[in-house]
């Protein structure tokens, strides 16, 4: 273990990860519910205020930039009025839209949920998931490319959400790029390219994308994850795995150690955004260590951060300083 936390957050004041996967707004209708429908045994929820905020890998590039990082986030979006407001909170969150490609037959994806009295009621998506066309794939590529050779890049990061930015072209082009430049790869992926992601350097399923890609039933025991992620490194021949399990913690493997990190008690409030949270601060520390207990253990305090508030949000930083300083004098 690092006994010095303030090394890593120094760390992560420069490290710059270019985040390349599907980007979404999330939008919150928050109101009250007084009474049921008289329409349908249904509650209506009298609403009062609309927030909108950045989703998906743009939330993976929210919680870099609270680290201290610098993100660069590459997706596609579409041309259409929810383009224009997701672009607009870009800059209001101090991210560059440089990355960020318009195609007319797209449609931009927005995650509306409707909470009351801090609980959610109902999540409505409005999204396409047709994967890129070829042309579309080629010319996202090249701009890729381009971002690659114009910065410096400590660490790339691949957030699929199956929303079809991360074609397995892209996906294969993108790890060429990195393998050929020496950067480390972080990968945190869904069930259609689970197995596209070849080489990387750390893959963060969850436990169900895991039971989904993989032939047999994997329990949240060490043996039975022990076995899935041998599996796993068997295809992809990936150098570590971090599979995340809720409320249990997160399995690590590698050359070195396989184990469960356990989780401290929470306040769970809401779980949407933890993944976004954990392999955001997973990826930003391959470019400085290798040790995946100060990854899981610093990933599982991030993520279980998260939970304790409604809606997705980005790590705390200042708090995160305090949990693994207050972790470490445990240790002690």
């Amino acid at each position: 273990m690092l006994n010095n936390p303030h090394l890593i957050f120094e760390q992560f004041e420069k490290t710059t990860v270019l985040i390349v996967g599907d980007v979404m707004m999330d939008r919150y209708l928050t109101g009250q519910i007084n009474r049921i429908s008289p329409e349908a045994p249904v509650p209506v929820v009298l609403h009062q205020h609309t927030d909108n905020r950045l989703g998906g890998a743009a939330n993976v590039a929210l919680n870099v930039k609270a680290l201290g990082g610098k993100p660069i986030l590459c997706s596609v979006i579409g041309k259409d009025e929810n383009a224009t407001l997701f672009k607009s909170l870009l800059p209001q969150n101090n991210i560059s839209s440089e990355g960020i490609i318009e195609i007319d037959d797209r449609i931009t994806t927005v995650k509306t949920r409707v909470i009351a009295s801090n609980q959610h009621i109902l999540r409505v998506d409005r999204e396409t998931t047709d994967d890129l066309k070829n042309e579309e794939a080629f010319l996202f590529l090249e701009m890729i490319k381009n971002i690659l050779n114009e910065n410096d890049i400590d660490v790339i990061l691949l957030q699929d959400y199956n929303k079809g930015v991360l074609t397995p072209f892209v996906i294969r082009g993108i790890l060429k790029e990195a393998k050929k430049r020496k950067i480390p790869t972080a990968v945190d992926p869904k069930l259609k390219n689970f197995f596209e992601y070849k080489a990387v350097t750390l893959f963060k399923p969850n436990l169900k994308e895991v039971n989904d890609a993989l032939p047999m039933h994997v329990k949240a025991e060490p043996a039975s994850l022990q076995y899935a992620a041998q599996s796993i490194r068997s295809i992809l021949n990936n150098k570590m795995t971090l599979i995340t399990l809720s409320e249990k913690g997160i399995f690590v493997d590698n050359d070195l150690e396989q184990k469960i990190i356990g989780t401290q008690p929470r306040n769970i409030a809401d779980v949407c955004g933890a993944g976004d949270t954990v392999i955001s601060l997973a990826a930003m520390m391959l470019p400085f260590t290798l040790d995946m207990r100060d990854i899981a253990v610093l990933s599982n305090l991030a993520g279980g951060q998260v939970c304790e508030k409604v809606g997705v949000v980005p790590v705390d930083v200042d708090q995160l300083r305090r949990e693994y300083a207050n972790y470490l004098k445990l240790q002690d």
